[in-house]
């Protein structure tokens, strides 16, 4: 088994994710836990997480440090390695003048079973504001970056390795192979290839719901698309589809709900008008927090009032997958980024039971098991859209002139990302209603209109994002049809962010 000591990371559970899928067993341990744990099981390898906090400041997570004298090799990644200079003699871990997020590359300057295939120069994700400035008695450093010193340092004869970049997310370039270089040559595990048991994930959520009734809530997303098929599988005739048709939504996304559970999967479906209800709840809310909680509370409200039409309703299936929950401080010591109205956003008190037969998974998974349900490519590479829909993506107070304005920004990206064959090689790509006034000359006369802001990314399981380079042909088409068919907006620019910084969305 491998342990991962999770320190509040966002990518906690990401490391444990990868080290899964290699076959091997995994299990995430608090700080405080981490010492009993490793003393009641046999422990072939520790990995430190990263985290928010820092290490030398009062209150920090921290662990024993006897766990670094048993002879097990370790891995500490970014505040993982930046405690194991704190904790052992010699180290030094301060704040740096600057920020370091997103790309970065890694140079290698010294051979290391840790690097073994890695190429001397790749491309790495960095996320921090601390740096190890001296390591500990017995360790090298050997890797730098652009901006520290630090990027790599070991104890070869400890086996304790520390990082300063992110192996474990996707945009680092050998981030799994550094990672299986420590579970198979350092820590030496056996590993059996990983597969998603579908039946298992189906057969939990049968033992959950039992013989009473289930309600599931879908917005027209991938993932409460993929959890309601697999509730309609577990349960049958016990489940009804419940969408809210609140106006927040992708034009047409009534349409494919229709068609998927009603044409398709051949389940009861509950559509709710609602649109005049939620606008009403969002009136002169400008705050992203109150826009996402005021909407969860909504959805409740309305998945509430539709159970008790009908006798013996006791649970509500979610598409809530595990980038929703680490973002909404799902682990105990991790920073609250946003309120996910299926988690954070979520009212204290319910009257209806949570199934969330996703709630471990990230998205790229999520697709699998769509594939593996049989539902089609529309379905399972839909590009995400949020439980919210069109409410974060207008920055400021929501309208109905904002949402008009929004929804018809949107069609026309989704229009002509489709026609150019971009829409599924991308992950997301939406307009922003940034709330932004700027000039711009119309009819030869001066204008002064709102700014839209265009959000296409690429991201294979949330955690991290890169912007799309999409050709500059495509990306005129998209400004001329939105600056010419809407005419409130007076200009179109594009966000070209990573994640982090950013986050996904605006809001």
């Amino acid at each position: 088994m491998i342990i991962v000591i999770d320190f509040g990371s966002q990518t906690a559970h990401l490391i444990g994710r990868r080290v899964r899928d290699m076959g091997v067993a995994v299990s995430i341990v608090t700080p405080e836990d981490a010492l009993n744990f490793i003393k009641k099981n046999k422990i072939h390898g520790i990995i430190l997480s990263g985290g928010p906090s820092s290490v030398y400041e009062k209150g920090a997570p921290t662990i024993d440090k006897k766990i670094f004298d048993l002879g097990i090799p370790i891995l500490g990644i970014c505040y993982g390695q930046q405690l194991t200079a704190h904790l052992l003699p010699g180290g030094k871990t301060v704040k740096d003048k600057v920020r370091e997020d997103g790309p970065a590359t890694l140079v290698v300057d010294k051979p290391s079973l840790l690097f073994l295939g890695i190429s001397d120069h790749s491309r790495i994700w960095m996320s921090h504001g601390d740096t190890v400035v001296l390591v500990p008695k017995g360790f090298n450093l050997i890797a730098h970056s652009e901006t520290i010193k630090s990027a790599c340092m070991v104890n070869e004869k400890k086996k304790i390795y520390g990082v300063q970049f992110h192996p474990e997310v996707e945009h680092t370039e050998h981030g799994n192979l550094i990672l299986l270089n420590f579970v198979k040559r350092i820590c030496k595990v056996r590993m059996k290839k990983y597969v998603i048991d579908i039946q298992k994930i189906i057969k939990k959520i049968k033992a959950s719901a039992g013989n009473a009734k289930v309600l599931a809530a879908v917005s027209g997303g991938v993932d409460s698309t993929i959890a309601a098929s697999l509730a309609a599988q577990a349960v049958g005739k016990q489940l009804t589809v419940v969408y809210a048709d609140n106006g927040l939504m992708r034009i047409g996304t009534r349409q494919e709900i229709e068609d998927i559970f009603i044409t398709r999967l051949k389940v009861d479906v509950r559509i709710v008008d609602c649109q005049k209800e939620f606008l009403d709840a969002l009136k002169g809310v400008t705050d992203p927090e109150t826009k996402r909680k005021t909407i969860g509370k909504l959805y409740i409200d309305i998945f509430e009032r539709e159970a008790k039409k009908i006798k013996g309703v006791k649970y509500l299936v979610q598409g809530t997958i595990y980038s929703d929950v680490i973002e909404s401080k799902g682990t105990k010591h991790a920073a609250k980024i946003k309120s996910h109205h299926n988690v954070g956003g979520l009212p204290d008190k319910m009257n209806l039971i949570l199934i969330e037969p996703l709630r471990n998974f990230y998205k790229d998974e999520v697709r699998e098991i769509g594939k593996k349900l049989g539902l089609p490519k529309y379905i399972t590479h839909n590009q995400v859209f949020p439980g919210p829909g069109q409410a974060i993506r207008i920055i400021g107070k929501i309208t109905p002139e904002r949402l008009e304005m929004q929804q018809a920004a949107d069609k026309i990206v989704v229009e002509e990302m489709k026609k150019s064959g971009w829409y599924y090689k991308v992950f997301m790509s939406f307009p922003i209603s940034t709330g932004v006034k700027a000039t711009s000359v119309k009819g030869d006369g001066r204008f002064y209109g709102e700014v839209i802001a265009l959000r296409i990314i690429q991201s294979k399981d949330v955690m991290t994002t890169v912007w799309a380079r999409l050709p500059y042909n495509l990306l005129q088409k998209i400004v001329s049809r939105i600056t010419n068919e809407i005419p409130q907006v007076s200009r179109v620019v594009y966000d070209i962010t990573t994640k982090p910084p950013a986050t996904m969305e605006w809001e």
